[in-house]
């Protein structure tokens, strides 16, 4: 008789699947398709909601991506509309001849007629903006493109600077009273 069984550990030693069968699972990670991103393939369902959050460009096309700027453009019949808006921000301008306005970072197309002589600053046009804009009797002016950042700090800057002078003349008044 015997005293000691032996362990069904020991007697599934040297058995290819250790009593597990024959499948996939209880094989250290192949159920998981093995560590990190391994088995994050095309049929990887198991893991797309961990990579979809964590690697959100981890699928699709990869490339260069340009890191020029390109201009925003503005057709002639838009810039008609939005007269008003650009005279309240400072934008436009009237003068003597008709009205001046200054858009850097923008290319004129040539949709629409305009009414008035406009005189145009901006980075580029295309040649029926040129041709109508001239038929009104207004003129363009090509500028350099403008870093939009720079623009905005020049623009902070000189706000700063009214405020500035309009506090100096408010205190030279109250200095006037007090004497």
């Amino acid at each position: 008789m015997k005293l000691k069984k032996r362990s069904k550990r020991s007697r599934l030693r040297g058995q290819k699947t250790c009593g597990y069968g024959f499948r996939k699972k209880h094989r250290g990670k192949g159920s998981r398709g093995g560590k990190g991103m391994a088995g994050t393939g095309k049929r990887a369902d198991q893991k797309k909601t961990f990579i979809i959050k964590y690697y959100p460009e981890y699928f699709g096309k990869k490339g260069f991506k340009s890191k020029k700027k390109r201009l925003e453009v503005i057709n002639l019949i838009e810039i008609e509309k939005k007269l008003p808006v650009f005279l309240k921000q400072k934008i436009a301008k009237k003068i003597s001849g008709g009205t001046a306005v200054d858009l850097p970072n923008y290319k004129i197309l040539g949709m629409g007629k305009p009414k008035q002589k406009l005189f145009i600053k901006a980075s580029a046009f295309s040649k029926k903006a040129k041709e109508k804009i001239e038929q009104a009797g207004g003129k363009i002016e090509i500028v350099k493109k403008e870093k939009i950042g720079e623009v905005k700090k020049e623009k902070i800057e000189q706000e700063e600077k009214k405020e500035i002078i309009e506090k100096r003349k408010k205190l030279k008044k109250e200095d006037k009273k007090i004497l």
